[in-house]
């Protein structure tokens, strides 16, 4: 396959770049746009060159395949500076997505085209890096200061519309991205298509608008964004040069390691043992509950496209669940996700009722009802009765033994765990829980639904919790215990939040409910080891009837948007301090990441030794898509190599000399860190 191939049409010049399937900036496609563009700037025979891609998109970024390894020339700001400088005049097509050095190359050229629908955009910051081929110095020269450094610094993109109100895009046409590239060269061979040489543009970036960004910036990588931004006020040599070596600084950074670790994650789970078996076709599905995760899971599928039965156990509880689907659906409406007849068309495809027998012909039914195994049980043998033969049968349980709920069935083999995340058709995290008598094709088949509800599908083997639950039960005890030794809950909470969480434990405890903890805890008590430490704090505040946000208070007080410090539960943890002979000692921020981080990766790396998880990454992929870990350190077990096992290892003896019988060393843990391997090192090949 060639992946640059020029025609010519009289004194017209086209390029075509085709490297499918998002037309990645390769080596050999970067090297083919150079020796074209050099080979047509010197023949006296074209008066202009219209640049374009094959395929469902222009070039939508770097070549992922290249991430690691030696650069291979020309790199892409020398095929940039080679556009830019060619005495011909390019015009460059963008159609389906423009973004990162795909943006970059259209900015070198004298004049951009997009297609109706294309989006055009900066990403790199999501990678802990910024734009590297001239992005950040070309882009200002565009467009006013304030749209250049939003798209520099959020990596979002822009509309074909919004580019050309901003200047980015010269003209918006309807068409084939090949005849569209014609009549616009054609258009720049006649003088109707303006062209003009953006290193000649004076930059639009004031200071004052740096200084408003700059004072926003949250983060190591927005803030060198900014300064490689700041230096398109130099001559542009100059400033590429420092934009150069920013992006080589950026890539140097953790950061960029835990951003591109995340990155690669998310394609890395799709690796399963079943991933060669026949899926299944699942044209309907069933849901049982109409509660929220209920509901959600029912949106999710709708939104897919998939008409939904879903079964409430009362009457009155039938129009609550249709009800939350709509107020659901309505979201997707205000967020410009679907049109309004988009939602009715989809409102249409649900049917509501307390009719179990609804589900006799449905593909996939999933049982979101109450955490209870007795009343699993109940409903995996009515469903056992009633659905077809050859129909999926998953259970949404965050913690139950699914081999045990398949059991109550005849047909073991067509039973797995779907564990959405609340709320579910939002949230992007699947765990798939494999049952030991599950089919091949059911988990291929559940990988392929993943994928058609927009959702990454983590496998998963049966244990308490699985992947995530598990991992968070044990370190959720460290929060506890430094709670109970004497951190204020609301400087855990905010130590965490600067470590780069979303919220901290206490918060998200009240966010999801503290009731569904505090029944996990009395299912386990009778099993509870008599070494182990329980702090009771959280029983005394659900005792009140306090569980978070959906009863107005918890550990945090709820008045609208505003929240303040539960008093009460100071009270509760001096009260057990005093019962239990201990005596409150102080913690700063640090002492509290390192602790909280030690207990993740503890049980973290016992999911892995354990192959609850089939590898490292999958437990990352886990926490970063579905307990909001923050990206920059690219999940627990990326944390810890990123930390060092040895520190690790350190930290964990450390502490168990408080309480050796919650801090132990997993074998895992232990041996990487003594023979000098990685997490890592476990994914490759894997």
């Amino acid at each position: 396959m060639t992946e640059v191939a020029v025609r010519r049409e009289a004194d017209i010049a086209l390029i075509c770049l085709n490297n499918p399937p998002v037309n990645a900036a390769s080596f050999a496609l970067r090297k083919g746009l150079s020796d074209a563009v050099g080979e047509l700037g010197a023949d006296s025979t074209v008066k202009a060159i219209a640049l374009y891609a094959a395929g469902r998109t222009f070039v939508s970024g770097a070549d992922i395949k290249e991430f690691g390894k030696p650069l291979q020339y020309p790199i892409l700001p020398e095929v940039c500076s080679t556009l830019e400088k060619c005495p011909k005049p390019i015009v460059c097509v963008l159609h389906g997505n423009a973004l990162g050095g795909g943006l970059e190359i259209a900015l070198a050229c004298h004049a951009r085209v997009g297609i109706t629908g294309v989006k055009l955009g900066l990403p790199e910051v999501n990678l802990g890096l910024l734009p590297g081929a001239g992005g950040t110095q070309r882009l200002p020269r565009l467009v006013d200061g304030h749209t250049a450094l939003t798209m520099i610094t959020t990596g979002k993109p822009v509309s074909a519309e919004a580019a050309l109100d901003a200047g980015l895009l010269d003209d918006v046409r309807e068409g084939a991205p090949e005849e569209i590239a014609l009549a616009c060269a054609r258009d720049v061979a006649a003088g109707t298509l303006a062209t003009k040489v953006t290193a000649e543009q004076a930059n639009r970036l004031t200071q004052e608008t740096i200084g408003q960004f700059r004072t926003k910036a949250r983060s190591e990588v927005a803030e060198r964004a900014i300064k490689a931004a700041e230096a398109a006020g130099l001559p542009l040599e100059e400033g590429l040069k420092i934009e150069r070596a920013l992006f080589k600084e950026a890539m140097a950074s953790d950061v960029h390691k835990g951003m591109k670790h995340a990155f690669f994650a998310e394609r890395a789970v799709a690796k399963i043992p079943e991933a060669d078996a026949q899926p299944r076709e699942l044209k309907s599905a069933g849901v049982i509950g109409g509660g929220t995760m209920g509901s959600g899971i029912a949106t999710a599928m709708l939104l897919a496209k998939m008409p939904v039965v879903l079964i409430e156990m009362q009457e009155e509880r039938v129009e609550f669940a249709k009800q939350t689907i709509a107020k659901n659906l309505d979201g997707a409406v205000k967020r410009g996700k679907l049109s309004e007849a988009g939602r009715d068309g989809l409102l249409a495809m649900v049917t509501c009722t307390t009719d179990m027998q609804a589900l006799a012909g449905v593909d996939i039914v999933v049982e979101a009802v109450f955490e209870s195994m007795a009343v699993k049980l109940d409903v995996f043998g009515e469903l056992d009765k009633i659905c077809k033969p050859g129909a999926i049968l998953a259970t949404n349980t965050s913690y139950l033994n699914v081999d045990e709920i398949a059991q109550a069935t005849g047909r073991p083999e067509d039973v797995i765990g779907l564990h959405f995340f609340s709320p579910a058709h939002v949230m992007r995290l699947l765990e798939v829980v494999v049952g030991k008598d599950t089919a091949p094709e059911i988990v291929a088949t559940s990988f392929r639904l993943a994928k058609r509800l927009r959702k990454i599908a983590v496998r998963s083997e049966v244990c308490d919790g699985f992947i995530g639950n598990r991992i968070l039960a044990h370190y959720r005890k460290s929060a506890n215990y430094m709670q109970l030794d004497g951190a204020p809950f609301e400087q855990i909470d905010s130590a965490l939040e600067k470590f780069g969480f979303a919220m901290g434990p206490f918060a998200v405890g009240d966010l999801a409910g503290l009731d569904i903890g505090w029944a996990t805890r009395k299912r386990q008590a009778e099993f509870r080891p008599p070494e182990e430490r329980y702090v009771e704090v959280g029983d005394r505040v659900c005792e009140q009837g306090w569980f978070g946000r959906k009863t107005g208070m918890g550990f945090y007080v709820y008045d609208g948007k505003d929240r303040t410090v539960n008093p009460a539960v100071h009270e509760f943890a001096e009260n057990e301090r005093e019962a239990k002979g201990i005596a409150a000692q102080e913690f700063d921020d640090q002492e509290i990441v390192d602790r909280y981080m030690a207990a993740m990766v503890v049980e973290s790396a016992r999911v892995v030794e354990e192959k609850i998880a089939l590898r490292p990454i999958d437990v990352d992929a886990v926490f970063l898509f579905g307990y909001g870990f923050p990206r920059h350190w690219g999940g627990p077990l990326q944390y810890a190599d990123m930390t060092g096992l040895d520190v690790l290892v350190e930290r964990i003896e450390n502490y168990s000399k408080e309480d050796p019988f919650y801090w132990q060393v997993p074998g895992l843990l232990r041996e990487l860190a003594e023979t000098g391997k990685t997490f890592n090192d476990l994914n490759k090949g894997a």
